[in-house]
């Protein structure tokens, strides 16, 4: 791979405490990693030289969120949430019969197509789950697939009890046979602490029988209402509690004291007709923030970041740097690859070669501009996808 320098930019977000934002700059990159940040004025020289004429740079986007190993469609149910019905987590089952039906042809050009998509957006680093099996064959097939392409790979066997199966016996599996069958294909195990999908107890022994295998812990909790989410992922140590959408003072305080990450899928909440979660009461709680799509085909059929960065911007409080960091740098964090050679979610020396250039002077411009596709160009891994 050839060395590139990208020049002439007018704004480059950095989210690295010691270069901040930098105008008149430029960045080179040696390979799949970020090689030299400064001025323009005394940017070195470089095999290819890519000049973006005054336009903004920030690190690509880090979805840490997604699920994208799936099959089948959910119009009717969007359809009905549209007219007035309201989401029930058990609308899972009606993906989770597509995928079973699927080949493996279909699932990975699936998942193929959505990262893509999201990439020539901007998204450099996806996480995306299991879930839309949940039986050993389906749930270890979903995360061969999502290994051979996404960044990270999260086994979510306990999304569902599936319809017609005993919610004890089920628990076993997950915990048990499933788990080990699926463990050397994952980083992350995670599990739905919600009404209609686990209880706190249940959740519970997912998450210690996960870090017993050696996975980092995540949790989905406090999406539909209040309850023990939020608390059960800092008790354990997860990474991240990700919805949070009904939070009670005490989570919040939970949340700022712990190195839990509150990642906010405000995409999700518009889609299910929930209230947006309370991200300027956690950021100036000092809690750590991400942003992230929740891309599924039944609450959150998006993979756009800049959405929800408008979103939080516009309806949550944040301002621009706050939730352009929240869907970068905070996504990093709560996948902990922020730091240290080939961190994302930043530009800095060492860093992974993961660039964003807006077509705009500015970030200011992806709120003041909502919905107008600004992505001018995209490097991922130092290869130019856009």
């Amino acid at each position: 791979m050839t060395s590139i320098l990208i020049t002439g930019i007018g704004e480059l977000t950095t989210n690295d405490d010691e270069l901040g934002r930098l105008a008149s700059a430029a960045i080179v990159l040696d390979g799949d990693r970020v090689a030299w940040v400064g001025s323009a004025a005394s940017a070195p020289d470089a095999d290819e030289r890519v000049d973006v004429a005054g336009r903004a740079v920030l690190p690509g986007w880090v979805d840490s969120h997604t699920h994208l190993v799936f099959a089948g469609d959910r119009t009717a149910e969007f359809e009905a949430r549209m007219a007035g019905a309201a989401y029930q987590a058990g609308g899972i089952a009606v993906t989770v019969g597509a995928t079973r039906a699927a080949t493996d042809t279909e699932l990975a050009d699936g998942l193929r197509r959505h990262l893509a998509e999201a990439a020539a957006q901007g998204t450099t680093c996806v996480e995306t789950k299991t879930g839309y099996g949940l039986t050993v064959e389906d749930e270890v097939r979903a995360a061969r697939i999502a290994a051979e392409q996404a960044d990270e790979v999260t086994f979510l066997g306990a999304h569902l009890v599936p319809p017609g199966t005993d919610a004890r016996e089920y628990l076993d599996l997950v915990c048990g046979p499933m788990l080990v069958a699926v463990a050397p294909h994952v980083r992350w195990a995670d599990v739905f602490c919600e009404t209609g999908a686990f209880d706190e107890e249940q959740s519970r022994r997912v998450l210690r029988a996960a870090a017993d295998q050696g996975l980092g812990l995540r949790v989905h909790g406090n999406q539909l209402g209040r309850g023990p989410g939020v608390r059960l992922a800092v008790e354990e140590g997860a990474a991240s509690v990700d919805h949070c959408t009904h939070l009670a003072d005490s989570d919040i305080a939970a949340l700022a004291g712990s190195t839990t990450v509150a990642t906010l899928l405000p995409a999700c909440d518009l889609s299910t007709r929930q209230p947006l979660p309370p991200g300027r009461e956690l950021l100036d709680a000092g809690a750590t923030v991400a942003l992230a799509s929740n891309c599924n085909p039944g609450s959150s059929y998006t993979s756009s970041m800049a959405f929800c960065v408008a979103t939080a911007v516009l309806q949550m409080g944040l301002s621009v740097e706050e939730a352009v960091r929240a869907a970068t740098w905070g996504g990093a964090r709560a996948l902990r690859r922020e730091t240290g050679d080939g961190a994302v979610g930043v530009l800095r020396p060492g860093a992974r070669a993961d660039v964003h250039v807006l077509d705009a002077p500015s970030v200011t411009h992806l709120a003041y501009r909502p919905g107008v596709p600004l992505t001018h160009a995209v490097w991922r891994k130092g290869m130019r996808v856009r």
